[in-house]
């Protein structure tokens, strides 16, 4: 039985696992350039964000129907239940639907097929964040957070994500101080490939609550007690950080330096399908590669729980955060 914990940094749609993508393409009439799954999978080697990015969007032609999206959180929540995962904060794109003549509605809709229903069939507590892609126009984002509006009922915060640098986030002010109004949580990628100036124009522009990598905090001794200090979570996700050569090896990540340093930092898989990694595996790698303790894992679970927008229902967190201490560890760690 695996350590329960919260997944905070989770795109729905970097869970389209190859066998998945070929399903839905021969399902929509979609025809995708790889000649079997092997060759789909043989593409997942990444010079840098960009890169991963490029196929990222392009497997999105296979997501065309509620059905569709319901396929896919549904294998996702199978995959994060097997790994110990009991509470999902789960991040959606939908301006790369939008362009495709995918609806708002068909895309939500289309999720909470699956999220609606996810603590019956796989002990999953959900939350759904909407994410604006950074280098689409601030326009297109207000936009966005317009057609959203019929939805707000079932999504809980706003996010930042795609290529980070040259857009940084003050480019954003705008639909973060509008999200705020509606009563949205906000969150923002910041500081992976962005400079640690990112995050702190994310926590003092934006007003986010979360730091969505936040790796390169640690250049800046100052904004790392100013996170110290503020309690700012960090959803770190160190097996996407190597895939996408954010740091050279998983040896060389600074996760244990910033637990060290008292960062309230979390453990996450990001896009799992491309990375090589769901929640579970992130945590099982940290252990073996970075020789965390288990009283090290314990806290990263802990603080996963401290760290969700449970405010709503502190009942739960705090049953979340009890099974967390009660939790003992066997042979194997993940």
């Amino acid at each position: 039985m695996p350590l329960p914990k919260a997944e905070l940094h989770l795109h729905i749609e970097g869970t389209l696992e190859p066998e998945l993508a070929f399903e839905l393409a021969a399902r929509n009439g979609v025809e995708l350039p790889y000649a079997d799954t092997d060759a789909l999978r043989k593409a997942y080697q990444f010079e840098d964000l960009q890169s991963f990015l490029n196929l990222y969007y392009e497997l999105m032609a296979v997501l065309r129907t509620e059905r569709d999206f319901a396929d896919l959180a549904d294998a996702y929540l199978a995959r994060a239940a097997a790994q110990g995962v009991r509470h999902a904060e789960i991040f959606f794109d939908p301006q790369a639907h939008l362009a495709r003549g995918v609806s708002m509605g068909t895309v939500v809709d289309g999720l909470w097929r699956a999220l609606g229903s996810s603590e019956q069939n796989h002990g999953i507590s959900t939350r759904l964040i909407l994410c604006f892609l950074r280098d689409e126009s601030a326009e297109s984002a207000l936009e966005t957070l317009r057609a959203a509006r019929p939805y707000l009922d079932r999504i809980t915060g706003i996010g930042l994500d795609s290529a980070e640098v040259g857009h940084p986030p003050v480019k954003f002010r705008e639909v973060y101080e509008a999200a705020a109004g509606l009563g949205l949580r906000r969150v923002a990628h910041a500081g992976e490939e962005g400079p640690p100036e990112y995050i702190t124009e994310a926590l003092d522009v934006l007003g986010v609550e979360r730091v969505d990598h936040g790796l390169r905090c640690v250049e800046d001794p100052a904004l790392v007690e100013r996170l110290v200090r503020e309690r700012i979570p960090l959803t770190l996700c160190p097996l996407s950080n190597v895939r996408l050569r954010t740091v050279d090896t998983l040896a060389d990540h600074p996760l244990p330096a910033m637990l060290d340093a008292g960062l309230l930092c979390t453990v996450n898989s990001d896009d799992p399908a491309y990375f090589g990694g769901y929640a579970g595996d992130n945590f099982a790698a940290v252990h073996q590669t970075l020789g965390l303790s288990r009283d090290r894992l314990r806290e990263l679970a802990r603080n996963s729980f401290l760290a969700s927008f449970l405010e709503d229902d502190e009942e739960r967190r705090a049953r979340y955060l009890a099974e967390v201490e009660a939790y003992e560890f066997g042979e194997a760690v993940s």
